[in-house]
């Protein structure tokens, strides 16, 4: 689980839109760069290169 407050903070680093959390996938995503950014320890590892992409239909959720 993410702090909501550091949630509340937090960008893409490539669009600067908002990110959603995804418990699931341990992931915080940007629907608007179609990035996902994995959590490892707690972390948020806001880094591009160890983004994944998202898939169409991942873009398309709500």
């Amino acid at each position: 689980m993410i702090d909501q407050k550091l949630l509340s903070i937090l960008v893409c680093p490539v669009s600067k839109a908002p990110l959603e959390y995804n418990r699931e996938h341990e992931e915080l995503v940007c629907r608007a760069s179609g990035l996902a950014y994995p959590i490892r320890d707690g972390i948020p590892v806001m880094l591009e290169g160890e983004a994944r992409q998202l898939t169409e239909e991942e873009k398309q959720k709500r």
